[in-house]
């Protein structure tokens, strides 16, 4: 059976007919179930039938008594379909299995997920393998086509190729195009671009949108592109201009930005009271903002601000199971969608006792239920990152007249480097660190300073960035070296070395930018990793975020990239990069 197209071959149906025509028996039974009915936006009793992962029947009756039948006992419990998440990003030093499966616990068992991460490191055979692969997990995944590359790097054509693109966008498990970070270019006639997005349209998918602070003229034009919906509003007048043009839209509550309670009282004063084309996302957040789980602390949200419990929970399920097309098969508990389903002692408490998905307990009577799908990552390329060369004392040269001040976790502004630059070690009396980005094969470097970063990081070194490229970031050129060869012996990770000796690593043995750990285990090291760099002078929301964000070109308003010194207002390389 194929995920993505919810597929069963006769013979499994007509298996199913029967079981529904008491001559076999389903594998198992919620009885006496209170259940959300999304058709009927009401709370209806009934008992679910489950075989092989799909629904059967709902309804008042029961099976004849049979051995292989296994039946639970809802009563005084209340079920909803799986919550959804439409906007995840997989690689953020988790992976999508350990977040899938930690996620799972609080009742999200479908994650449509961001590939730039494949497009970037993973052979392009073995990346749509890759989706194949999850195909076989009990969880949903499901996946963008990203159009660009959300920096700049040479020779971008060389990646994103007509017949890979095309692939990625004709795939089973690809369930749109996007997200349009790269818009201006679309604007300033980029036809190739457009070319993308038409071929998207004509396999009736989705294009998500990426339009922070966009006029409504910019919002219409985007909406002839065919933007379909956009996770960017950030105030609740925004929303109700992008509903008001047609959009879907996603409200967000992320790590850098926890904006639900703001826009959801803002929506009502300005008069949304429908939210049929709402949904919630998390937008991809670092890994201790999920250490209470993920679309769960969302409807929680809404629920302390007044929003009725069904639409609460519609908006994170039912309609984006709807907006995708994928409610043949997920969204809603009825005959013949997946069997994806969380069992609630209270709607007011959106925290599961039970996760059923796609037929299997990841969760029973609130204990974890052992999963067997694993994802070998070596087997898509993705092991651990080979560095075959050395960074000598040299490459740390620094001598940029315009360096990278930091706004918050992830504006960067433009300021003059006055600083003496040429020392082996900075003084820790000002918040200026040394910064680098070298490229992973070794052939080209770009130094210059970073401005508000920390005051006392002496070495510092990441494989976590958005290119996946080398960061190098501190006081002390020594401890930047030390740093830089401990993370060359882990295979890609991050570093923090003071005064000769590592303090913190986090090994990243996914190609340098994730980690094989489970959530949990993250979770743990990332609050450490926060801990020790704001002791050091840290002082914004998310330093995971920093690291990320340090390259990417759809923020305002200095970037450091595989190009150079990227101006992204001008669209402009300021200081090229340097050959080693």
């Amino acid at each position: 059976m194929s995920q993505s197209v919810f597929y069963w071959k006769g013979k499994e149906i007509r298996e199913q007919i029967d079981i529904v025509s008491n001559k076999s028996a389903p594998n198992l039974v919620l009885e006496n179930a209170t259940y959300l009915n999304s058709f009927l936006k009401s709370w209806e009793t009934a008992n679910i039938w489950i075989h092989k992962g799909r629904i059967i029947y709902v309804g008042p009756d029961m099976p004849p008594p049979a051995e292989s039948t296994e039946v639970t006992d809802c009563r005084g419990r209340y079920l909803v379909p799986g919550y959804i998440e439409p906007h995840a990003h997989p690689f953020q030093l988790y992976n999508p299995q350990s977040l899938a499966e930690y996620v799972s616990q609080y009742g999200t068992t479908t994650l449509i997920n961001d590939n730039l991460f494949l497009l970037l490191y993973c052979d392009k055979k073995k990346a749509l393998t890759l989706l194949d692969a999850f195909q076989s997990s009990p969880l949903h995944m499901f996946w963008w086509a990203r159009l660009d590359l959300q920096t700049e790097i040479p020779r971008e054509d060389l990646l994103l190729t007509l017949d890979y693109m095309k692939a990625w966008i004709q795939h089973d498990s690809v369930i749109q195009a996007g997200e349009l970070t790269g818009w201006p270019k679309l604007l300033d006639g980029d036809d190739l671009l457009l070319q993308w997005i038409c071929e998207t349209k004509q396999q009736r998918k989705r294009i998500e949108g990426h339009f922070p602070g966009a006029s409504p003229r910019t919002l219409t034009k985007m909406k002839l592109f065919g933007a379909d919906c956009d996770h960017e509003a950030m105030t609740g007048e925004e929303v109700r201009e992008r509903l008001a043009q047609g959009y879907h839209v996603s409200l967000r509550h992320s790590s850098i930005r926890p904006d639900l309670p703001k826009l959801l009282d803002e929506m009502k004063n300005c008069g949304i009271h429908h939210y049929e084309q709402i949904m919630f996302t998390t937008d991809g957040s670092t890994p201790l903002f999920y250490e209470d789980g993920m679309t769960n602390k969302m409807i929680s949200i809404a629920l302390e601000k007044g929003i009725d419990p069904i639409t609460a929970y519609h908006m994170a399920s039912f309609h984006i199971a709807r907006y995708y097309g994928i409610d043949h098969m997920l969204g809603a508990i009825a005959p013949g969608r997946s069997a994806n389903i969380n069992i609630l002692e209270s709607p007011e408490i959106p925290l599961p006792l039970s996760v059923l998905s796609k037929g299997q307990w990841m969760k029973k009577a609130g204990k974890k239920q052992e999963s067997t799908s694993a994802i070998r990552w070596s087997d898509h390329s993705l092991g651990k990152m080979e560095l075959n060369w050395e960074l000598r004392g040299d490459d740390l040269q620094f001598s940029m007249p315009l360096g990278l001040k930091m706004r918050n976790s992830v504006i960067m502004e433009p300021y003059s480097v006055t600083i003496d630059s040429s020392l082996e070690e900075l003084s820790e009396e000002h918040d200026e660190s040394f910064l680098s980005l070298l490229d992973r094969k070794g052939e080209w470097r770009v130094n210059t300073v970073l401005k508000g970063f920390a005051s006392s990081i002496s070495g510092f070194a990441s494989s976590y960035s958005t290119t996946g490229d080398i960061l190098l970031i501190g006081k002390k050129k020594s401890d930047m070296l030390l740093a830089f060869q401990r993370m060359k012996e882990l295979g890609g990770g991050i570093v923090l070395v003071e005064d000769g000796a590592t303090i913190f690593e986090l090994a990243l043995v996914i190609n340098g930018g994730a980690s094989d750990e489970n959530l949990p285990a993250l979770i743990s090291k990332t609050k450490e990793l926060g801990t020790l760099l704001r002791e050091r002078g840290y002082r914004f929301e998310d330093p995971v975020y920093t690291l990320l964000f340090l390259s990417s070109t759809h923020l305002p308003y200095l970037r450091i990239t595989p190009r150079g010194i990227y101006d992204v207002m001008k669209k402009t390389i300021l200081f090229p990069s340097i050959m080693r």
